[in-house]
């Protein structure tokens, strides 16, 4: 349902683009729409409802989005702001971001690699060198980024997703990453 939601969201905010450096932007609902997509499969999967292949598959693609996100995001909000102050610290957080996906990129590569369905989000298994940091310089690659951008609802995006990463570490560790993509 989610994604067909964000689907609904993503198409109308890509109608109210008035400028091509929104585009990007603009576009990650609908992103966000087939993540979600995506992640039926891999609560499908688990529940043995499509073939593994089809569960395993939908886990790889689900992690993938999720671990370009920090070069995404930060390449998004750089591309509709005008101050060039701004933009550098935007472009230093895509830099932090490049390394933080290809940090993940690798240690998807390295495998194993699981998904478990728990009572309200999947637990996704990696295994990720220096996990805490990793998702720590993951949140701050994309919420910085946010937080930087010269316009005050980026900025307060920004704020709202940094709340709800701790909130979700804090009382769900094992569904950070498919609870914060829902509601991102």
């Amino acid at each position: 349902m989610a994604g067909v939601v964000l689907g609904a969201v993503g198409i109308d905010a890509l109608r109210r683009v008035t400028d091509r450096r929104e585009l990007l932007l603009a576009s990650l609902p609908l992103a966000f729409a087939a993540h979600q997509l995506i992640e039926a499969f891999v609560w499908w999967g688990a529940g043995g409802q499509v073939s593994p292949a089809w569960g395993d598959a939908a886990t790889w693609a689900y992690l993938l989005f999720a671990y370009a996100l920090p070069v995404i995001v930060p390449l998004a909000v750089l591309s509709t702001e005008r101050d060039a102050r701004r933009r550098r610290v935007m472009a230093g957080f895509a830099g932090l971001g490049v390394i933080v996906s290809l940090v993940l990129l690798a240690s998807l590569l390295r495998g194993p690699v699981g998904a478990t369905a728990h009572d309200l989000h999947i637990a996704y298994h990696v295994r990720i060198p220096a996990g805490r940091l990793m998702t720590a310089l993951y949140v701050v690659a994309v919420c910085g980024a946010l937080f930087a951008s010269t316009r005050p609802t980026i900025k307060w995006f920004g704020v709202v997703n940094a709340i709800a990463v701790v909130v979700l570490a804090v009382t769900i560790a094992d569904g950070v990453a498919s609870l914060w993509c829902v509601w991102a």
